[in-house]
């Protein structure tokens, strides 16, 4: 399934679920069956064993304090034999790419791990119905594609129906056999097989803003903004950093690090190499056991919150973490000096995000390519010397991608220093003037992007 954000993706998948109207309140008409059977006149118990869903967040799923019992926890309430258990728990942690890691403490995982714990709790019950919200958003790139072999080994299988939503369409089109692409407005643009869909709308979809495989891609009529050059002299310094959540454990080890004022960074490597850890450290929301940081000359973990705001801002993985109201409107307002209120309202309308439509809206009912919009608006707004992004283009499609662009463009030029924390090859391309990869908690290159 395709659409532009925003478009009603996670709110279909939420319905084949059976958690739309039952948890999540709504109004639903129409008929959405399974097997012929009204989803809504089949028992919770019943609907559970049938479908699994792969939330867009994947923490909103993880219940258990440990790797292996979250991925045993799905089994154990559907009754299966101890025995059994034991041998499907670290069948699922391989598939889903974590095998070893059974013992590990679920929320001290990387994004991109407790992504794959999720996929790895739907996957062990082998469900007959299996839906999937962006499941590679958060993964690196093997760890991508290792997801979609397995999803194309389970296709294969015919034993499971799968409904996959993607914005990273080049591999996942292929393993289709029907596509249904929804516009803006959550209407159909049309269905049936890829070739078929692409042959007969792929003007129509690229116009709502869809990412296509490049072979089908219309042209487009101007490129993505290029952003400007870095200014020069010092904004941060990393000296030695070493950092373990759980003793004897490290993330980071030994890590050392310059980035000067204005330049465009891009933090890339495997999932749990320690990239969101790195960036956290820089700007003072984690303290170092070993190892010196300087923001700006200072050290940012023994800065007040709000002398630290004032310098840097950093946009989370999971945006709903850096939410504070409860609407749209008070959010990106908070805090702000009423000179600032036009500013702010213009960058949301800038971003898609307009609040004479969404000033009324929670921002945890938002989509999740909308509620990473809003917390990167919240950030800019403030006008930081240095700004974090964490997975800054999950959920985005071709033209919130490219509005993002622009905004940071106008940022970069005005000398921001840019943090990325990401695995999107075409956001390093297009932003990013340098590459440092982390892997094991150690930086393994840093180079320039050309």
């Amino acid at each position: 399934m395709v659409g532009p954000s925003g478009s009603g993706k996670s709110t279909l998948a939420l319905a084949i679920a059976g958690l739309i109207p039952r948890d999540v309140p709504a109004a639903l008409t129409g008929e959405l069956t399974l097997d012929g059977v009204s989803i809504g006149a089949i028992a919770r118990p019943a609907l559970a064993e049938r479908v699994g869903l792969v939330f867009q967040d994947p923490t909103t799923q993880l219940v258990m304090d440990r790797v292996e019992d979250d991925v045993a926890f799905g089994l154990e309430n559907r009754g299966w034999p101890v025995e059994r258990m034991l041998r499907r728990v670290p069948e699922a942690l391989v598939e889903a790419g974590l095998g070893g890691l059974g013992r590990r403490r679920s929320r001290r995982l990387s994004g991109g791990q407790q992504q794959r714990l999720a996929l790895a709790g739907v996957l062990a019950p082998l469900p007959g119905v299996l839906v999937l919200d962006e499941p590679t958003a958060n993964l690196d790139p093997d760890g991508a594609a290792a997801f979609l072999d397995r999803i194309d080994a389970i296709r294969a299988a015919r034993t499971t129906t799968i409904v996959l939503i993607e914005h990273r369409v080049e591999r996942a089109w292929a393993l289709a056999d029907v596509v249904l692409a929804i516009d803006a407005s959550g209407r159909p643009i049309d269905t049936g097989p890829p070739a078929e869909v692409a042959a007969r709308s792929a003007a129509r979809m690229g116009d709502a803003g869809i990412w296509l495989p490049a072979a089908i891609e219309p042209v487009r009529a101007s490129e993505p903004p290029r952003v400007g050059t870095a200014r020069g002299g010092l904004a941060i310094e990393a000296q030695r950093l070493t950092f373990a959540y759980e003793p004897g454990r490290p993330v980071l080890d030994d890590v050392s690090l310059r980035i000067e004022a204005g330049e465009r960074l891009a933090l890339v490597g495997p999932n749990g190499g320690g990239k969101s850890t790195l960036a956290r450290l820089l700007v003072g929301l984690l303290r170092a056991q070993v190892g010196t940081v300087s923001l700006g000359g200072v050290d940012p973990a023994a800065l007040p919150a709000a002398g630290l705001a004032r310098r840097a801002a950093y946009v989370f993985q999971e945006p709903e973490r850096q939410f504070l109201t409860e609407h749209v409107r008070d959010e990106i307002l908070l805090g702000l000096d009423p000179t600032q209120h036009e500013a702010a309202e213009a960058l949301l309308s800038d971003l898609g995000l307009p609040l004479e439509r969404f000033g009324a809206r929670s921002p945890f009912r938002l989509s999740g390519g909308e509620a990473r919009r809003l917390s990167l608006a919240t950030a800019l707004v403030r006008d930081p010397d240095v700004l974090v992004l964490d997975e800054p283009t999950f959920g985005q499609d071709h033209r919130t991608y490219d509005g993002l662009l622009g905004i940071l463009d106008a940022h970069l030029r005005a000398g921001v220093t840019l943090i990325a924390a990401t695995h999107d090859a075409r956001f390093v391309a297009d932003v990013a003037s340098r590459v440092v990869t982390i892997a094991d908690g150690r930086i393994v290159s840093d180079e320039p992007v050309r």
